[in-house]
């Protein structure tokens, strides 16, 4: 191949140093991913505590079902409502309280109870709080793989870094809005509840319930919540990750650093959205998104999961052969000679040919009588019992022929 006049798209150096950070990037996802993970059991650690409580006598005596409330003198109505239900200044105080109480006591037993009436036996023993450290065990498969999706908003990255533009510079900011627009969400999908309770019912037995539905999330689909977060950790890692690389490869630090403390204070934004999103985003996803319409497959434990998994993969397997049989059967009922005699009787119902039809049924009773059937199995029809050189296959569904002994 005649190569004189062209240039190389990449040369084999630059090929290394995109090799170098591709790994760069990989560890620091990888990286991030644990400390997410690490950060959100910690800050459900005291929902362990809250979990305990539901066994108490206390909590069964506040949810007795014969104790009627009004439905506004009820904490979590009392803490949803008010200033949090004037239209506008809702989203504000969703806002701000992601911060400081993103998840309280009352918000988690009414969450639970809401899922145990929907799904469960109202007076279960169901353990939600080992049920959410399932569903994030389960999330955090998906956070920590990096999609086509993701590797197209890396590439895109690198090649809108025009100067002049300040891609890098913008882009670093977008994780940070992402996370306050996620928890502003969350947070407004448990006030639209508490208001759906106030909506429906003036006085509420027991304590107050909520109703899980799909209708609370962006276009009826729970599961853009994990990729908005996904998307937001991948943003994160891919910033410390170039910093780092740049920083450390010679020629580069000139290039992307001309301003060093802009370059800092962008890492320091970026580590500061990664805690955010570990310690405060994520469990609160990991709760909230449980009230969709559909519960997770991390309902049963591995152990169950694993077991039904296998039931419905051998059932499958069982009805696939069934339906090869009965295809089997349907094929040898269609070549069947006697098969042929049935539809040929059929047709004969014509008017024209009555004679016909009078003969080839009796000839056919005739046969019957003289050689007397008994049935060898369903799928096999009936056979002549008296001479297995006439051991003509007649179908159950075409031809019934009954003896006197």
């Amino acid at each position: 191949m005649n190569m004189e006049g062209k240039v190389a798209l990449m040369s084999a150096g630059s090929m290394h140093q995109l090799h170098i950070f591709i790994f760069v990037l990989a560890v620091f996802h990888v990286l991030y991913s644990v400390v997410t993970m690490a950060l959100s059991r910690l800050k459900m650690k005291k929902w362990k505590k809250w979990e305990s409580e539901t066994t108490s006598l206390e909590y069964q005596f506040a949810n007795d079902p014969s104790r009627c409330r009004f439905t506004h003198q009820t904490t979590f109505v009392k803490r949803h409502l008010g200033l949090s239900s004037t239209p506008g200044v809702r989203w504000i105080v969703a806002f701000f309280r992601q911060f400081f109480t993103s998840v309280t006591k009352v918000d988690y037993l009414t969450l639970r109870q809401g899922f145990i009436n929907a799904h469960l036996s109202h007076n279960s023993r169901f353990d939600f709080h080992k049920y959410i450290k399932r569903s994030m065990q389960d999330d955090f498969k998906v956070v920590v793989g990096i999609s086509l999706k993701l590797w197209f908003v890396a590439v895109l990255t690198l090649f809108l870094n025009i100067n002049g533009i300040g891609t890098l510079l913008w882009i670093s900011f977008s994780p940070l809005v992402i996370l306050l627009w996620v928890g502003t969400k969350l947070e407004m999908v448990i006030m639209e509840m508490a208001l759906e309770i106030q909506d429906r019912t003036s006085v509420v037995k027991g304590a107050p319930v909520v109703e899980p539905s799909n209708k609370y999330f962006w276009f009826n689909r729970p599961d853009w919540v994990l990729f908005l977060i996904h998307l937001t950790l991948f943003q994160n890692a891919f910033q410390m990750a170039h910093f780092v690389w740049t920083v450390a490869t010679p020629g580069l630090k000139r290039c992307y650093h001309e301003n060093m403390g802009v370059s800092i204070a962008k890492v320091v934004l970026g580590v500061a959205a990664q805690i955010m999103c570990s310690y405060i985003t994520f469990p609160l996803y990991a709760l909230v998104t449980q009230m969709g319409s559909h519960m997770k497959r991390t309902i049963f434990n591995e152990q169950t999961a694993r077991a039904l998994s296998n039931w419905r993969k051998i059932a499958k397997e069982k009805k696939k052969a069934r339906d090869a049989d009965l295809l089997r059967v349907q094929m040898s009922q269609g070549s069947s000679p006697v098969h042929l005699l049935h539809k040929a009787e059929v047709r004969s119902d014509d008017p024209r040919s009555p004679t016909r039809a009078e003969n080839e049924g009796g000839d056919m009773q005739h046969r019957a009588a003289a050689h007397p059937v008994h049935r060898v199995h369903p799928c096999d029809g009936w056979r002549s019992a008296s001479s297995p050189a006439l051991d003509a296959h007649i179908p159950i569904a075409d031809f019934c022929f009954t003896t006197q002994r």
